[in-house]
């Protein structure tokens, strides 16, 4: 082929869909769609910039790129070029313990905002599961609280995403995130699960991870859900620096800059775990996520991973 030919077939565009062997490429100057395919672990994700050639797919350089990694060890993307992670959760079922700090961390270390959104406030659980949630992380994001059945609170949702963001909502399966997209965008009629009764917990009801553009403004991806967050690319200091609740500790620094929060002399968080300004069920969960941060840090495996991406990055 020509090389004037070959720049005629050179069109950029974004992802769209991903259908796991194949991906949906909008394009961005002629709005049309068209379907590539592409191997299973391609590492391609809803989000990504991508130019096309034929049937070859280059994907370009993201902005932002998060991942986390499951119970057995496995590594997977949640989404690129983002700059809000909505992390939806509800009272029934509930979220797995320290599910939503781990996403916030990993949110923060990726330079994403993370936003807090509790589910199924028409829900006679809501109000209890609310009270004991908020005091924790009301200083560290914004939290927006609603019900996809009622529509209560979707308008505050909808209002902020106006303001140009790309965000993924993450969250256990059965909290609601396909019901809050059924609302916010009702023509694309997403399946929604029930919840199992012996177990309060979800059906995994989508399958395919899409982006969705809101009539007001912004853009938002719907992907599977999943019940564990694994911290992955992410170090003890990041941890310490970025844990919900120790925003706090930063109005007077601790005397190391490299602090841990353990047993440092100088360390302002125990000081304010000893003067109960931080709950120590906070700060419990905290060492057990650093406990886990520290033993992922000493794996071959993941130390030559974060090895390659600071090389590349």
């Amino acid at each position: 082929m020509k090389k004037e030919e070959q720049e005629n077939n050179r069109r950029e565009g974004l992802i769209v869909a991903h259908y796991g062997v194949a991906v949906d490429v909008l394009f961005t100057e002629s709005n049309e769609k068209f379907m590539v395919r592409i191997k299973r672990n391609s590492g391609h994700v809803v989000g990504d910039r991508v130019v096309v050639e034929g049937e070859v797919l280059t994907r370009l350089e993201r902005t932002s790129e998060l991942s986390r990694m499951d119970a057995r060890g496995g590594i997977h993307l949640v989404g690129a070029n983002l700059d809000i992670l909505g992390i939806v959760v509800s009272c029934e079922p509930l979220p797995p313990p320290g599910f939503i700090d781990r996403a916030i961390v990993a949110a923060r270390a990726s330079g994403v905002q993370p936003i807090l959104v509790i589910n199924k406030s028409d829900l006679a659980c809501f109000e209890g599961y609310y009270a004991a949630t908020r005091p924790a992380y009301e200083e560290s994001t914004k939290i927006f609280t609603l019900s996809a059945e009622t529509g209560e609170g979707l308008s505050a949702l909808t209002d902020f995403f106006s303001e140009q963001h790309r965000g993924a909502f993450i969250g256990p399966t059965g909290v609601g995130k396909s019901s809050i997209l059924n609302s916010l965008l009702p023509e694309i009629n997403l399946q929604v699960g029930a919840i199992s009764e012996s177990k309060k917990r979800g059906r995994h009801t989508t399958t395919v991870s899409t982006l969705h553009s809101l009539s007001g403004g912004g853009e938002l991806i719907d992907s599977p859900g999943f019940n564990d967050f694994g911290l992955i690319d992410v170090t003890a200091a990041e941890l310490a620096a970025y844990f919900p609740g120790f925003e706090k500790a930063g109005e007077e620094s601790c005397r190391f800059r490299d602090c841990k929060h353990q047993t440092e002399p100088g360390c302002r968080v125990t000081d304010l775990v000893d003067k109960k300004e931080i709950k120590e069920e906070r700060y419990n969960t905290y060492l057990q996520i650093l406990t886990e941060v520290e033993a992922m840090l000493i794996e071959p495996k993941y130390r030559e991973r974060r090895h390659r991406r600071k090389k590349n990055g």
